[in-house]
């Protein structure tokens, strides 16, 4: 099997890492190209093993699967650049944000099976909460090895395609919106006193630990919340004080213009895709 990445960023590093952690392919038929850093192709084949190389036709020829992972203003480029090198068999999947099936089809000139991927961050260290979405010309065996390599680095989920501007905003962008909590957190136990790199510590273990609980207990967080809080005690007050607040309308907020912005990023490179 040979998986060809076009991009050579940190997100094809995460899944190049994965694929090679959980040995779901050699590193010999692994195969990186970029635009025009050849020194990150050197540090990546002295890392990995990869296979490296400019030549578009040796790159392509008898590649199963070509992962795009460029920037999504690039992507008319160089999908016209690889289109006359394909096989009718190679799967495009790719991790561009925002650029619709039909638009990878159509810049690409014939009906290949293709899939769109919405990993996060947190595929470089294997936590990655990755949706992916499928065109009709897909098949059974196609859909596992795209499930197969994906969970390489976290867990997946096949979804609509209308339904990744959501996810997007749910979990593309999600990490950050929990970075922005533990960052308020860490300031204000500094605040009343507590070391810096001790503030860290607890607030890291107490995210865990709730993550850890969501995950075993099986139970709701509404439920783990009014387990916690006591009448009158110390996390009703500052539960108080949050609702006051309105900071749960305000995550509410925060993820719907999330999603606004990638409809609008996604309907400016496809126009004529709703």
């Amino acid at each position: 099997m040979k998986i060809v990445f076009i991009g050579a960023g940190s997100m094809s590093e995460a899944i190049l890492k994965g694929i090679l952690d959980k040995e779901v392919c050699s590193p010999h038929n692994l195969w990186v190209t970029n635009h025009h850093s050849k020194a990150r192709l050197e540090s990546l084949q002295n890392q990995y093993g990869v296979q490296t190389t400019y030549d578009v036709q040796a790159l392509l020829q008898s590649a199963d699967m070509v992962i795009l992972a460029v920037k999504p203003k690039n992507a008319e480029e160089v999908l016209q650049q690889l289109s006359p090198y394909l096989g009718r068999q190679t799967f495009i999947v790719s991790v561009m944000a925002g650029i619709a099936l039909e638009t990878i089809s159509t810049n690409l000139k014939s009906d290949y099976a293709v899939a769109r991927v919405m990993p996060n961050t947190s595929a470089s260290v294997g936590k990655s909460a990755t949706a992916i979405t499928f065109n009709s010309f897909v098949s059974q065996d196609q859909q596992q090895l795209a499930q197969t390599i994906f969970t390489a680095i976290g867990q997946t989920f096949i979804v609509e395609e209308n339904q990744l501007d959501a996810i997007t905003a749910l979990s593309g962008s999600g990490p950050a919106y929990f970075y922005y909590i533990v960052e308020a957190m860490e300031k204000t136990a500094e605040q009343m006193g507590i070391e810096k790199s001790m503030a860290r510590q607890l607030v890291i273990q107490t995210m865990a630990g709730a993550v850890h609980m969501l995950q075993d207990t099986g139970k709701e967080a509404t439920e783990l919340r009014e387990n916690v809080t006591s009448p009158g005690g110390t996390t009703e007050a500052g539960l108080h004080i949050l609702q006051k607040h309105k900071v749960a309308q305000s995550f509410t907020d925060c993820i719907l213009a999330a999603e606004k912005q990638s409809k609008k990023l996604a309907a400016a490179f496809c126009p004529s895709v709703k």
